[in-house]
Order: C-alpha cells, then structure tokens, then sequence
C-alpha cells in the first residue's frame, strides 16, 4: 500500500483544492478526496504518457509544457487544452519579464560598482583607502 500512496497526489492538497470551490460550510468526507486523489494522479499520468510518447517518438527525453498541451488536444480535452495554451503563455511572459527585470538589475548595480571603482581610482593616493582606521 506504501508503493500506492507514493504514486498519488498528497490527500492534503487534493482535500484544498476541493475546498476551494465549496462553501464554506461545506465538508468534504475522507472517501470523496480518495476518490478524486485516484482520478487525478490517473489523469495525469494519462495525459503525461501520451505527451511521453509524443517526445521518444521525436528522440527528446524532456517533456515540455507545449508536449502536455499537444496531448491534451490529442486525447480530445481541447478545452483543458485551450485554457493550459493560455496559462501557459502566460507564465511565459511573466517569467520573461522577470528575466528581463533581473538583467536590468544587475548591469544597473555592475555601473554603479563601475562608477564606485572610478571615483576612488581618481582620487589622490592617500584618500582611495577604505575606511581611516580607529585606534582604541
């Protein structure tokens, strides 16, 4: 049973999902979640495996989001498959504007560490030291 429970999605999170949609007053029974847990890791393995096909058929090992979204179509989920198309744009371009956000922060403080660099080496030997030392 152990090698069962390894291959399935945590009940944990399948119970929050479930909740989310629910009132809140609404409960949700311990054979409800085990149900939907079995359900969900089966269609995702089911989607998965096709998507796995899919890429040792063009010699790739990894499997990439648009390899999902191709077998979502292709097992006739076009409509899970339109929505994941989107998300997936989506995070695409946050990722990128992050990318790009990152980028632009480190040249900005490479200049400043350029600029701090040259205004101690224009300076007259006897002021480019760090810091004066304290005697105690």
């Amino acid at each position: 049973m152990v090698d069962e429970q390894e291959r399935l999605l945590p009940i944990a999170n399948v119970g929050r999902i479930m909740k989310q949609i629910l009132p809140p007053s609404a409960k949700v029974s311990k054979e409800a979640k085990q149900t939907l847990q079995e359900c969900a890791t089966e269609f995702i393995s089911f989607v998965t495996g096709e998507a796995s096909d899919k890429c040792r058929k063009e010699n790739r090992k990894t499997v990439n989001g648009d390899d999902i979204c191709w077998a979502l179509g292709a097992l006739g989920f076009d409509n899970y498959a339109d929505a994941v198309v989107r998300y997936l744009h989506k995070y695409r371009e946050v990722e990128r504007d992050k990318a790009t956000q990152n980028k632009a922060t480190c040249i900005s403080s490479q200049d400043k560490d350029e600029e701090s660099s040259e205004d101690k080496s224009n300076q007259p030997p006897h002021q480019q030291a760090e810091a004066p030392s304290t005697r105690v």
